[in-house]
């Protein structure tokens, strides 16, 4: 890292024969400290290594300036052009922009607009110069919006949220996320139906303690989105049962949340296409639990033509992934 940091600074200096020195040592072991104090909470003299010569006024304010580098003219081009493409159910969501906070729960099946909307909620808030936190809970749902990490990385949540009664999050009150989150106009949790009750309890009570406010949330604004017709949390080692314990619906939180639904398909009113409109009708049918189910297996029956139905694994490789893909 420090070899990088000559490196940078002799292309800049335009100096190729700068040697390195103790600043540009100290300012990577102020890198490294950084990184370890956002990942674990810790200082690098904790882990048995060098501490950096730090200023007396450097308070970890990486993570904020973080979420306030975005550019605001950019986003609000954004804004312009994708407000006029909302469909009326999408415009309701317009309704959680009042600044009183709450918590908010956004039911949206596979096709539904859902990351377009969430988009456009973080472009309209941060080209405000306000600060909007986006988490999902799976990488990968992570990668689909700006700025979004996922939930037990940005919010440090406990591993062991089966075992704990109750827990919060791992972020001290002068850290650099709790001043995100102190300062934060809104928070969204993607993919939230897969997180355990326990996570988002977690939060709320961090939150509280972080703003110093004893309302739901410390008074932010949390909106959840999701489809609990698809995976619940997992629970290793459990039952049916355990795992709908476990589930955001059964906190004692969900009672004050406000719902929000769309239900019209934008994959389907866009490519026109019939198929694809059977397709999002059965899944709905299946995960609204209204398929017969048999009485002695406890099994339901997919309708015929719901998918291609195949009688061995190379079967289903060649079906999938085509000889010329590969």
């Amino acid at each position: 890292m420090s070899e990088d940091i000559l490196h940078r600074i002799r292309v800049s200096s335009r100096n190729p024969d700068l040697e390195a020195n103790e600043e540009m040592h100290n300012q990577a072991l102020l890198l490294i400290e950084d990184m370890c104090y956002l990942m674990c909470g810790s200082l690098l003299v904790r882990l048995g290594m060098p501490a950096p010569d730090r200023g007396m006024n450097d308070a970890f304010n990486r993570e904020l300036e973080r979420e306030r580098e975005y550019d605001r003219h950019e986003l609000d081009q954004s804004v312009q052009t994708n407000v006029p493409l909302l469909n009326p159910q999408q415009k309701e969501m317009k309704a959680i922009d009042d600044g009183n906070g709450g918590l908010f729960f956004l039911d949206a099946p596979g096709g539904t607009g859902k990351t377009f909307l969430m988009s456009l909620i973080l472009a309209t808030v941060r080209a405000r110069s306000d600060i909007a936190v986006a988490v999902a809970s799976s990488g990968i749902a992570a990668t689909l919006l700006e700025g979004c990490r996922s939930a037990h990385s940005a919010l440090k949540l406990p591993l062991n949220l089966q075992t704990i009664e109750q827990p919060t999050c791992n972020i001290a009150k002068h850290s650099a996320m709790a001043k995100v989150l102190v300062a934060s106009k809104i928070i969204i949790w993607d993919e939230c139906t897969m997180a355990h009750k326990r996570a988002l309890e977690a939060l709320d009570r961090t939150l509280k303690d972080l703003r110093n406010d004893s309302r739901c949330f410390g008074g932010a604004m949390i909106l959840l989105s999701g489809d609990f017709r698809q995976t619940l949390p997992v629970i290793p080692r459990s039952t049916a049962v355990n795992e709908i314990n476990a589930c955001l619906k059964s906190s004692n939180l969900w009672r004050y949340v406000k719902k929000f639904q769309l239900a019209a398909n934008i994959r389907v009113a866009l490519l026109n296409d019939s198929s694809a409109q059977d397709f999002s009708k059965q899944l709905l049918t299946i995960g609204n639990g209204r398929v017969p189910v048999d009485e002695s297996s406890g099994l339901i029956s997919f309708p015929p033509n719901f998918c291609n139905f195949v009688s061995s694994k190379d079967e289903l490789s060649s079906t999938s992934i085509p000889e010329h893909h590969c």
